[in-house]
């Protein structure tokens, strides 16, 4: 028979930030212990549940006794089990009171080839096990395996130390009706949980839980307590937007995630600050909001932060002055040293600050912030010259980029670096472009995120992106499997999506020079170019492979080695048109061919001094029209390929199918006569040429 099974361990308040990882590994830690021990159906359904104080699961369909099992087990190859009479010996003796059959008999043994010898078996019907033995063996193990930030030691009442991520106080174990009498952490299980600490009177404080599977609904009920994590969630998530009305509510997932891992019975309540504190940037307000009292701001419908905010309070209560004066008085202070700190840092110029980037050291190997920052506007200079920006501009900007890391407010929220230098770039009357790019030049920061909006911005970010993916690589801390301290992989992931999605015409191999050449008077320094190059090349068919291109795809115009991107997506788009054409697959492979023929006769070509066709020479039928008519379409492919129509120069080149088909059926390319088959060769490598002007289409046929 099966039941629902409930597992509860009630402790003191959890890590909030630990909280979801923890219910979720203390339900799956329980689940697969039991359907590796066969108490599962195949059909069970688990459901954590994790509030502040409790971590549970419940699972339908847990058999009471695990079946029995057929078990067929080795006993001993037949040469040690039988002496040389092909009487029993010692060691079979031995062996079979240690499996628990100590009775047994050569004749009762199954004897069966095993690899290149032969062995005795023993097929036998093992009792299943009582729920209880393994649903405690599978519980230990659980917990032993949770992923605790950090373990605390606390005694029982008996005066036993115990070790869990904190104090647990009671344990239920209930299969459907009935309490099955686990221990752990010194705890013996019932059937009796805790409500809510605020929401219950003390006398009705313990709810005791009479099956399984009321357990969610009756915690509800009776004790005040929503024990999914998601239930919380979302009800936190509509009260928010029920509160915010006509108003846009600021609720990223981190955050709702750690409301809901504070409270067990979630409200939410309105409170409101002074609106003098609005002339601060609102990006300071929000995130001292968020980071230090995990409130919820409010913005009006232009996006502009409100003075009424959000809060997610425990308590339910139809009098909640006391709870909102009290937010409110918390917040204060905190806005107030935003305040503050905007102010001081208003009465100092980011250019006077640029001394102060000579004390800090941004790597022992590299040099000073100060050191950087020259780099990052030499490189900058001249990207901004190559894609039509002002050298000037990109040169102020990328000196004055780090220079609010020395801002009081950046020094209190390091989060606001660039979005503080925007603001204090413009108090100061910088260029707008300069003022932007103080923000800009860290974009995109991650997937999905904005690219720079001005061409001084995006100069910027190129050089700070390259100057440290060439620096930090030069010092040997390329990315080594998942650690990437210095986020190489995002540097070189927006450089790529600049150079794609801008179409910038800038070739990486001159990036990375002109990146290099910086670090001239860096001791011991490494060109790392090479490299760097390879890195980034695997990062580009990941984005490509985003962008919905196969694999093939991709390899046909990524194994031609590209230097410039700004054209790329059209050549895939071309190939990716040529594909669907049904000449494509015929000349993919024959191109395949032809690649292959050409890398064996290269020294013969390479003889000929790159002397085109002679049409003089040409004998047969199939190679006189091939020819032909390589020389009528060559110059409807140029000129498609001149105004960058990839993929009206693959089309056309599909009109070549029939003669290159009856090429090489007709056709020996080997010939002996060597002027005749140096003569093929050449036409085969003007062909080729022109196969392969927008991508390698033999990589279509891979």
């Amino acid at each position: 028979m099966t039941q629902t099974l409930l597992i509860e361990l009630l402790t003191e308040e959890l890590p909030p930030k630990a909280l979801a990882k923890l219910g979720a590994a203390f339900a799956a830690g329980i689940v697969n212990g039991l359907k590796s021990r066969d108490f599962l159906e195949a059909d069970s359904v688990a459901t954590p549940f994790a509030s502040p104080r409790r971590l549970a699961v419940s699972i339908t369909k847990v058999r009471a006794t695990s079946p029995d099992k057929s078990i067929r087990e080795k006993v001993l190859p037949v040469a040690v089990a039988l002496d040389a009479n092909g009487n029993p010996t010692a060691p079979l003796a031995k062996k079979l009171a240690a499996l628990g059959f100590p009775d047994l008999q050569v004749a009762d043994l199954e004897r069966a080839q095993d690899g290149k010898a032969e062995s005795f078996f023993y097929t036998y019907t093992a009792a299943g096990s009582a729920l209880q033995s393994g649903l405690q063996a599978a519980l230990e193990e659980s917990v032993a395996k949770l992923p605790i930030p950090k373990v605390m030691s606390y005694q029982r009442p008996d005066g036993s130390t115990v070790q869990f991520v904190r104090p647990a106080h009671s344990l239920i174990a209930l299969h459907g009706t009935s309490v099955i009498p686990l221990t752990l952490l010194g705890l013996t299980a019932s059937n009796v949980s805790e409500g809510h600490r605020f929401l219950t009177a003390p006398g009705q404080r313990m709810v005791t839980i009479a099956d399984a599977d009321s357990y969610a609904a009756t915690l509800e009920s009776a004790g005040k307590v929503l024990a999914s994590v998601e239930q919380r969630k979302e009800k936190i998530r509509a009260e928010l937007l029920a509160k915010a009305g006509a108003d846009t509510v600021l609720m990223p997932e981190a955050l709702l995630d750690e409301v809901a891992a504070l409270v067990e019975w979630p409200v939410v309540y309105e409170c409101k600050f002074e609106e003098e504190y609005l002339a601060v940037p609102q990006e300071c307000l929000i995130l001292t909001m968020q980071t230090n009292q995990k409130y919820f701001a409010l913005t009006d419908s232009k996006g502009k932060l409100r003075s009424r905010f959000l809060i997610v309070s425990n308590i339910a209560t139809d009098t909640p002055a006391a709870i909102i004066d009290g937010n409110e008085r918390v917040v204060r202070p905190r806005l107030s040293d935003a305040k503050f700190f905007f102010e001081q840092d208003r009465k100092k110029t980011l250019e006077s600050r640029l001394p102060l980037l000579e004390k800090i050291v941004y790597h022992n190997k590299l040099g000073t912030q100060a050191a950087r920052g020259e780099r990052v506007a030499k490189l900058a200079a001249f990207i901004a010259g190559a894609i039509g920006g002002d050298a000037a501009l990109a040169t102020r900007a990328a000196k004055l980029s780090k220079a609010d890391l020395v801002t009081e407010m950046v020094g209190e929220f390091p989060e606001l670096q660039g979005i503080m230098g925007t603001y204090y770039a413009r108090n100061d009357g910088e260029h707008e472009d300069v003022a932007l790019a103080a923000s800009e030049h860290y974009q995109p920061r991650f997937a999905g995120d904005a690219l720079p909006s001005t061409v001084t911005g995006t100069a910027v970010a190129l050089a700070d992106k390259l100057e440290t993916l060439v620096g930090i690589w030069a010092i040997g801390l390329a990315p080594t499997g998942d650690k990437d301290p210095f986020a190489l992989r995002r540097h070189a992931l927006g450089v790529l999506r600049m150079l794609i999605e801008k179409r910038l015409p800038l070739a990486i191999s001159t990036l990375l020079a002109q990146a290099a050449a910086l670090f001239g008077d860096v001791a011991g320094f490494k060109d790392p170019s090479a490299e760097v190059t390879v890195f980034m090349i695997d990062r580009l068919r990941g984005i490509l492979r985003e962008r919905g291109f196969s694999p093939n795809e991709i390899e046909a115009v990524v194994a031609q080695n590209p230097d410039r991107l700004d054209d790329i997506v059209q050549r895939l788009e071309a190939v990716q048109a040529f594909a669907a054409l049904p000449e494509s697959a015929s000349l993919a492979a024959a191109n395949k061919r032809i690649t292959n023929i050409l890398k064996k006769n290269e020294e013969a070509l390479a003889a000929t001094g790159g002397a085109g066709v002679n049409s003089a020479l040409l004998q047969d039928v199939a190679e006189k029209n091939l020819h032909a008519a390589v020389v009528r379409v060559l110059p409807e492919v140029d000129a498609a390929f001149a105004k960058g129509d990839f993929t009206g120069t693959l089309k056309t080149l599909a009109q070549l199918r029939d003669d290159v088909d009856a090429f090489f059926n007709d056709v020996m390319v080997m010939a002996e006569d060597v002027a005749l088959r140096n003569n093929r060769l050449a036409l085969l490598s003007s062909l080729h040429g022109m196969l392969n002007r927008v991508a390698d289409i033999s990589k279509l046929a891979a």
